[in-house]
């Protein structure tokens, strides 16, 4: 059974296509990363998959229950951490943790077992009386992350969960992520831009660009089927350039280029034996190579070769703020 499906599921703001015909399962048990640049249409469809927006058409089902027809039954099987921080900073971590577990109608004789397990896992037992103001961000985040478990849900989803931290916490967090699915065995469904987060936490991801999934595999599997290298030149030229790459694409272990103005990147399964005939073909045709390079392919690379530039790395919060503005005068 999958944890979550999606069948020709599509959302517009007006003439803007934010989502547009992506189907896709998740099995259940695993962690599924949904990777894009900011506005490639993740949040848009995470927000679906939690009920908290109406799709323009498709459908979305959580554990074989539809979102908008059953939106209670999904509710009670989803965890849902957002993007933006939702604790209170003026009430102590436990005192949010008791907010949460009434919301989701937690029974009474319950709810300090329930509020102590999390504590326990995410290591603030120590710090649960003080103010949440007293936390750092990785803290807080934590605290978020607490609050999505409370009701044991099925499926965890998690909007971007290490945006604006430091390299230390993000990594932090990850390990707090795998913990989390060791110790519920549930379904976590996690958007990032983050290609390290992806390949560090995800078992398969879903590459989205421009409200389309690009392609669904392991991480493994995307770097593998790129080649076993990765060449990238930087020309000083462009003339000759066509018979140049015509030329290149017929080396036989060549599997795909990519072109962004004097750039190229070559994904080979021979780098060795490749590198010396592209400096003979850039002999021939008179191209002057500034710089050649072969590396590994990483999550990087598959990217660029499933879209054709590389992702945009906009983390500023002021961005963040914009785009939530937008979506909220969108829905309005």
């Amino acid at each position: 059974m999958y944890s979550i499906e999606t069948k020709s599921l599509t959302k517009s703001f007006g003439d803007v296509i934010a989502v547009n015909d992506i189907s896709f399962s998740v099995n259940s048990g695993e962690i599924f990363g949904f990777l894009g640049p900011n506005g490639a249409g993740k949040s848009t469809t995470m927000m679906i998959l939690t009920t908290l927006l109406k799709p323009t058409s498709g459908q979305a089902l959580i554990s074989e229950f539809d979102v908008m027809g059953n939106a209670k039954k999904v509710r009670e099987r989803i965890g849902y951490v957002q993007q933006e921080t939702t604790v209170d900073e003026y009430l102590t971590g436990r005192e949010n943790l008791l907010l949460q577990a009434k919301l989701n109608h937690i029974p009474k004789n319950e709810i300090n077992s329930r509020i102590d397990e999390v504590l326990e896992l995410i290591e603030l037992s120590d710090k649960q009386n003080d103010s949440v103001v007293t936390y750092s961000g990785g803290m807080r985040k934590r605290l978020d992350i607490a609050g999505g478990l409370l009701h044991r849900p099925k499926v965890l989803f998690l909007d971007e969960p290490t945006v604006g931290l430091d390299i230390q916490t993000r990594r932090k967090i990850w390990e707090y992520i795998k913990k989390i699915h060791k110790e519920f065995d549930m379904t976590i469904f996690l958007s990032t831009h983050y290609m390290e987060e992806a390949d560090n936490l995800c078992d398969r991801i879903g590459i989205i660009d421009g409200g389309i999934i690009q392609v669904i595999d392991s991480p493994e599997n995307m770097k593998n089927a790129m080649g076993n290298e990765v060449i990238s030149i930087i020309m000083d030229n462009t003339h000759n350039r066509e018979s140049f790459l015509s030329q290149l694409k017929k080396i036989e272990f060549v599997k795909n280029i990519n072109e962004d103005g004097t750039k190229l990147t070559l994904f080979v399964s021979n780098g060795t034996q490749v590198i010396p005939k592209i400096f003979q073909i850039s002999s021939e045709f008179k191209i002057k190579i500034n710089t050649i390079s072969l590396t590994r392919p990483t999550l990087d690379d598959v990217f660029l070769s499933y879209t054709g530039h590389e992702i945009r790395d906009d983390d500023s919060h002021f961005n963040r703020k914009r785009e939530h503005a937008k979506m909220k005068r969108l829905r309005s």
